[in-house]
């Protein structure tokens, strides 16, 4: 292996930064063309989900466990109470199945008293949890 002397190792640094600073990355302009329903679709999305605001509205838990009977569950609420929404959610290890999306403590309530009829381990979940 050969050793470079100094003056030669401060020319080789030199050389190689001047050759550096003039190299220049990919200098183009990129023009994207997208289907007009591509915005439209962004657009609807949007409003969607802005009309979504589950932060702060009370939510009512009617089952925790396996995913097949939560869908089943779910499947048997929504058959019985058609006017109020419900979907599954996955919190490790179990399937919670969530209904409804009031506004007040006390329409959350009204409901909590006639689902617990239906369903054993119910409760009621505030808003942000």
């Amino acid at each position: 292996m050969r050793i470079l002397s100094p003056s030669k190792n401060l020319f080789l640094t030199i050389t190689t930064i001047a050759f550096a600073h003039n190299i220049n990355a990919q200098d183009q302009n990129l023009t994207l063309n997208q289907d007009p329903k591509f915005e439209q679709l962004l657009n609807e999305k949007r409003k969607i989900n802005t009309s979504i605001n589950t932060n702060d509205t009370y939510r009512i838990q009617i089952f925790s466990g396996k995913s097949e009977e939560a869908k089943k569950t779910l499947s048997d609420f929504k058959r019985e109470n058609s006017n109020i929404d419900g979907t599954i959610i996955f919190s490790t290890p179990n399937y919670k199945v969530i209904v409804g999306n009031f506004k007040t403590r006390i329409e959350a309530e009204r409901n909590l008293a006639e689902i617990k009829k239906r369903y054993k381990s119910v409760f009621l979940l505030k808003p942000g949890k």
